[in-house]
C-alpha cells in the first residue's frame, strides 16, 4: 500500500463520518438539550416552588427564580433563562406555579416551547 491509498482510505471514512455519525449525534444532542428542558421546569414547578411556598407563606410568588433555585443557573440549554409563570400570570386557573423554556427557537408561544403544566 502506498501513502496514497492509505489518505483515499482515510478520507473515505472521515466523509462517511462526517454523513452519518455526525447528524446522529446532533439529533442526540438536541433531545438531550429538551429533556434537560424539561426536567428543569418540571423541578422548579413540582419540588421548588413548593418549597419555597411553604417557607414564605405570606408571599403569593417568588420574585425570580433564583428565589427558588438558590444560586443555580436559572438559563436553559439554548442560553435564555427560564420564565415562571405565577399569581396573576398564572398559566392556568387550576395551576398556581409554572415554569417554561422557550426552546431551540428563543421565542415565547412557539411549538417548541417547554412547560411545566
Amino acid at each position: 500500500m502506498t501513502l496514497l491509498e492509505i489518505m483515499i482510505v482515510l478520507g473515505i471514512i472521515a466523509l462517511v463520518m462526517g454523513l452519518v455519525i455526525v447528524p446522529n449525534v446532533m439529533k442526540n444532542k438536541e433531545e438531550a438539550d429538551r429533556e434537560v428542558a424539561h426536567l428543569a421546569v418540571t423541578r422548579y414547578a413540582t419540588q421548588d416552588y413548593p418549597r419555597w411556598s411553604l417557607v414564605h407563606r405570606d408571599a403569593a410568588c417568588p420574585t425570580t427564580l433564583t428565589d427558588l433555585s438558590g444560586s443555580r443557573d436559572n438559563a436553559d440549554p439554548w442560553g435564555v433563562d427560564y420564565k415562571m409563570y405565577c399569581g396573576t400570570a398564572a398559566p392556568a386557573a387550576d395551576v398556581a406555579f409554572g415554569a417554561a423554556s422557550f426552546g431551540p427557537d428563543r421565542r415565547e408561544n412557539t411549538v417548541d416551547d417547554i412547560r411545566s403544566w
